[in-house]
């Protein structure tokens, strides 16, 4: 039983894709063009687009805390914990502006979906070499300076329970070599959807906390080099079962 769940769940997130295919071509025409304004307003529309119909369909429950820390546009790097793959589909439905996601090389197995990471201006990180990992923070600083947004998961994995892991070492360079602002983010209760049970589950409540937005522009190298813990702190002290 299990197996079908997940083979219907899993199949009608893959359906919704096919579905996009409208905003695949306005997001292509706008970057051929050049026009990145008409782009990000092009994936945002996507991603609200295909967020919506999935919690719908599984009659999720986002409730968002202090949505008033919530910037209306970009560049921002917002920076999350990670419970589950869920997460992906929360930050696409609760941000209202353009935002792609530091994702792990793995995904790019994954058909149709792996290309719709790209297309929203993500990009994906081999884990463990060095060299390529510079070259992605480097690609995504000059990325957000270009106006983009990003989400970045410094546990580097999923925790999938309310335990939270400790960040990998440099995870907040890309933001802060592009001198952008930063907005903590805690979610709790995604890893319910899936991880909890091995299977793709409705009904479920996912709180999305959005802490004080924080401005890396003025910062001197010791709030710098403390940036990282503080910013760990602040989204693991909201952390709850």
């Amino acid at each position: 039983m299990k197996l079908l769940n997940n083979i219907f769940g899993l199949g009608y997130i893959a359906f919704t894709l096919v579905s996009l295919f409208s905003y695949k071509r306005r997001i292509e025409t706008a970057k051929k063009q050049g026009n990145s304004e008409e782009e990000r307003k092009a994936i945002a529309d996507a991603c609200h687009f295909w967020s919506d119909k999935i919690i719908k369909h599984f009659n999720t429950d986002i409730k968002v805390v202090n949505s008033e820390n919530l910037p209306e546009e970009g560049p921002v790097v917002y920076v999350c914990n990670h419970q589950s793959y869920a997460d992906i589909l929360t930050m696409l439905n609760v941000i209202k502006h353009q935002i792609g996601f530091i994702a792990k090389e793995e995904l790019t197995k994954i058909p149709v979906f792996a290309k719709w990471i790209l297309r929203i201006r993500s990009l994906f990180i081999i884990r463990g070499d060095a060299r390529e990992s510079l070259k992605t923070i480097n690609d995504g600083a000059e990325m957000i300076k270009q106006g983009y947004s990003l989400v970045i998961f410094p546990e580097g994995t999923r925790s999938r329970s309310s335990r939270m892991g400790t960040f990998k070492p440099g995870s907040l360079k890309l933001a802060t070599k592009a001198k952008a602002k930063i907005v903590p983010i805690t979610i709790n209760g995604s890893y319910k959807m899936y991880e909890e049970t091995g299977r793709v589950t409705k009904n479920t409540t996912i709180e999305v906390i959005v802490h004080q937005p924080v401005d890396t522009v003025s910062m001197d190298r010791k709030e710098l080099a403390e940036l990282s813990d503080r910013i760990e702190t602040t989204i693991k002290e909201a952390v709850h079962d």
